[in-house]
Parts: structure tokens; sequence; C-alpha cells
């Protein structure tokens, strides 16, 4: 008796934390959502966020994220230890550790709405980044790719945006492409655990946010496998291309004005 009044009492609590709209939207965006980040590394948040943030508000669905893609992506880590170059990712790490609450800082005290169009916003600015193929052509210095960290750690805080200034500014490098891409899978570990942090001290991390977690972790982490197992039979540049239009159709929906094409 005491486990099904347990269970039932989690489905309960479950079944409150859902949306009354849009929840189908939440599920099948959440799936491409892996998708893109088990194939490029990186565009979970710039698909999940302006959608997820329009039907959930950007105070749960930045938390629940930041859970997901913490356990999902959990296993790519001792590889990407042993392959990055570390001592640059510290330096970047030691921006975002004042980048991070600061953007915590905005997502605990803003007004829901001008955040929202804040995310809308900076999703458009960030995507026109990637697509544009603009890249860092110098040197990277010490206090370069901190500061470099320190605006990361603001979107990261924020919104679980930082992903494209750190792509944009490794890519620029010569580094070899496996470094690389363990460079940013490593940062982002850590910078992920940085915004736990400031998202716990904040209170962010409410019943809600784990409730939804039990609901759309599997979609995620199907759609991160299915994304890293298509790495090795789609071409790259159509697969950017889908993910591109994706973040575009995602940040035009999830703009508070187009509400009610969620519900």
């Amino acid at each position: 008796m005491g486990d099904t009044g347990f269970f039932a009492t989690l489905l309960a609590r479950v079944a409150t934390a859902l949306p009354e709209h849009g929840l189908n939207v939440l599920l099948v965006c959440t799936f491409i959502a892996g998708l893109a980040r088990g194939f490029s590394g990186f565009g979970a948040a710039l698909i999940l966020i302006p959608i997820g943030g329009s039907i959930l508000g950007p105070k749960i669905i930045s938390p629940v994220l930041l859970v997901i893609d913490t356990i999902a992506a959990a296993g790519m880590l001792p590889a990407a230890w042993r392959a990055a170059n570390r001592r640059e990712v510290f330096t970047m790490a030691s921006g975002a550790l004042i980048g991070v609450p600061l953007g915590t800082a905005a997502l605990a005290l803003a007004d829901p709405l001008i955040l929202r169009w804040a995310i809308t916003v900076v999703s458009a600015v960030l995507l026109i980044l990637l697509i544009s193929g603009w890249r860092y052509h110098g040197q990277p210095r010490a206090p370069l790719t901190a500061g470099v960290g320190g605006i990361a750690g603001i979107f990261s805080g924020a919104a679980q945006l930082g992903g494209p200034p750190v792509v944009a500014y490794w890519l620029s490098g010569a580094s070899d492409v496996l470094v690389i891409r363990s460079n940013i899978m490593l940062y982002f570990a850590i910078s992920s655990a940085l915004t736990a942090i400031s998202y716990l001290v904040g209170g962010l991390f409410v019943e809600q946010v784990f409730a939804l977690t039990l609901v759309i972790l599997p979609l995620y982490a199907g759609g991160l496998y299915v994304g890293s197992r298509l790495f090795g039979f789609a071409k790259p540049s159509t697969f950017r291309i889908i993910c591109y239009v994706l973040i575009g159709a995602s940040a035009i929906l999830g703009m508070p004005a187009l509400d009610g094409l969620l519900r």
C-alpha cells in the first residue's frame, strides 16, 4: 500500500505540473532539441527555451533544461575531460563565475514578459551569428577567453543560451576538431554546475521543475541518442540548415504576441 500511495501522489504532482495548453508542442520541441544537441553538441536551448518559455514561463523551462541536459549528457564527460585543453576551459569558466550569477539574477527578478521578449531577441541574434559563419580570427588570450566565458555565463544563467558565443570563439582557433568539441562539452559541464548553484540560491528549483523533468527527460534523451547516431549518416551542412530553420521557428513562435498559436 505504501508504494501504491507514493506513486499515486507522484503521478498527481506530475499531472499538476503539466501545462494546460501546449503540452504536445512542448514534447515535440523537447525531442527536436535533444536531436540537435546530440548531432551538433549544442543548440538545444535555442530550440527549447523560446517555445518552452511561452508555454511554461522562463523561470520554469530554464531550470528544466538544465536538469535534463545535465542528466542526459553526463556520459559524454569522461572522454571530454581526457581530450580537452583543460587550461583553456578553466580560463573560460573563470569568466562564467561572474556571468552566471548575473544571468540568474535577471531570470529570478526580471518581469517574465520582458524576459521572454529578451530571450526571443537574443535567440534571433545568436541564430544570425551562427548562420553568418562569423568567427573570431585573432589569437586566443586569457582575458578575452575569460570575457567570452562571462558573456556566455550571463546567457546561460538567464536562459541556458550560452552555447553560440563559446562555439564561435573556439571554432576560430587552430585546435583539432576533437579538442574543440571536448572543450565545448567540458565548459558546458562546468557552466551547468555553476548555474545549478545559482539557481539553487535563487530558489528556482521548485517542485514543478522536477515533476516536468520526469515527463520530458526520456524524450530529450531519446533525441540526444538519435542525433548522435545521425551524425554518421547525414550531411552536416544539411542538418545545420534544418537546425537553423527549427531555431528560427522556435524564436518566432516563442514571441509573447503569438501565444495563441500554442493553445
